[in-house]
């Protein structure tokens, strides 16, 4: 009995990956033909065929599969952002990445909790606590916008790697603040400084040796006896990133990034691929990529919660408001501005102003909060579900265009 049970729960989860493969491909065409960022048609089709629309698809958001979903699909879509980047950009900007992706999930923190305590009147313990929650960036939003709309790379490069650094600050603050409001934890700075150091230097190690190995066993010119095993090693070596790093209590996510970031810059490292093997594994990473995509955004958009959402719909777009107008300006210029290394123009202050969407991340640590039960984790998810759907349906799909008309694409 037992073993019929999983084989009927095995075919039922089958069927269920068939069917957002299927809604997957169907949406790419779409954003395709409407030259719209695809991460906003998975959103809304995955709205649309939810339990609380066409019943379509039903994966709960505390359910093996869909945490599996999540973490290796994020983890991989980080790793090809960090593909992308490029040494010498990081060179240059690395002050505003640092200080974008500490003090400034700070300052978001705070503003937004100001916000949510004016307009929610929750105590200002869960009011911060929701802050918490959406003060790090959705990397797994920024990189494939960026991947469709050639932007001046330092600023793309700089957007996505504060994305990627950030989550370790946005998690420990979350779960700082969460021990304050159920009483369990005494706050200390210094142990929250010592945390996030611990955390992201870690992560950084993990990746850079991970990613100097896979670049040595690939694209040494004596030892790269696994070169046509590329797309493999990157697979393996992404799931080994990632929880090697999570085993030492250090960001996965930051882990996956740095990895890429290495065996994006091969030649950097004194290595080399031939044009064939750089087109085989790019073409594979762009394939998986894509379908990732497909299972984070889709499964994201069924598990809106609308009942949730409308309880606090008013209130939370006015602190979404907040969040988006004034949080994010006030932590660019006071983070990116005294860069003098960067000499970032106000123009390119302005576009990374409204770069900033909320995702996976946000939505990871509110489905958390809501089964550990936590204080104001209703209000938080329900926020947290509005600040999704607004940054992704309005930033994503506008970023082409405030980019164009601030000059700042590509040649522009």
């Amino acid at each position: 009995m037992e073993s019929s049970h999983a084989l009927e729960l095995a075919k039922h989860t089958l069927l269920l990956f068939g069917v957002i493969l299927g809604l997957g491909t169907l949406s790419s065409l779409l954003a395709r033909f409407i030259r719209a960022p695809d991460v906003a048609v998975f959103l809304l089709v995955g709205m649309l065929v939810g339990p609380d629309a066409l019943g379509l698809l039903d994966i709960s958001a505390t359910s093996s599969v869909n945490q599996l979903i999540l973490i290796f699909g994020a983890s991989y879509i980080l790793f090809d952002g960090g593909a992308s980047i490029r040494l010498g950009v990081l060179k240059e900007v690395w002050i505003s990445i640092l200080l974008l992706a500490t003090a400034g999930v700070l300052i978001t923190a705070a503003i937004t909790g100001l916000a949510a305590y004016y307009f929610l009147h929750v105590p200002f313990i869960i009011a911060l606590l929701l802050g918490a929650v959406l003060s790090s960036t959705d990397p797994a939003t920024l990189v494939p916008v960026f991947k469709e709309v050639r932007i001046r790379p330092r600023i793309a490069q700089t957007v996505m790697s504060e994305s990627a650094f950030n989550d370790a600050m946005g998690a420990i603050l979350t779960f700082t603040v969460l021990g304050i409001a159920t009483g369990s934890e005494n706050f200390s700075t210094a142990d929250a400084l010592s945390g996030l150091l611990k955390q992201s230097l870690y992560g950084i190690a993990t990746g850079g040796i991970l990613g100097y190995l896979a670049a040595l066993l690939i694209s040494h010119e004596r030892f790269g006896f696994l070169e046509e095993f590329a797309p493999v090693v990157t697979l393996m070596a992404v799931i080994g990133a990632y929880i090697a790093a999570d085993g030492m209590h250090a960001s996965g996510f930051m882990a996956v990034f740095v990895f890429g970031i290495m065996l994006g810059n091969v030649e950097s490292l004194g290595f080399s691929r031939s044009k064939a093997e750089n087109r085989q594994l790019e073409d594979f990473v762009m394939t998986t990529a894509l379908i990732m995509r497909m299972f984070i955004f889709i499964l994201l958009g069924s598990q809106v919660n609308f009942a949730l959402m409308d309880r606090y719909l008013y209130a939370g777009a006015a602190v979404v408001a907040i969040f988006m107008l004034v949080a994010r300006p006030c932590t660019v210029f006071l983070c990116a501005l005294p860069d003098r290394r960067a000499r970032w123009s106000f123009k390119e202050l302005l576009f990374m102003c409204w770069t900033r969407e909320t995702g996976v991340i946000p939505g990871a640590l509110s489905g958390m909060l809501l089964g550990a039960r936590a204080p104001g984790a209703e209000i938080v998810a329900s926020v947290a579900f509005i600040a999704i759907l607004v940054t992704i349906l309005i930033q994503a799909t506008t970023t082409s265009w405030v980019a164009k008309r601030l000059g700042l694409l590509s040649g522009g």
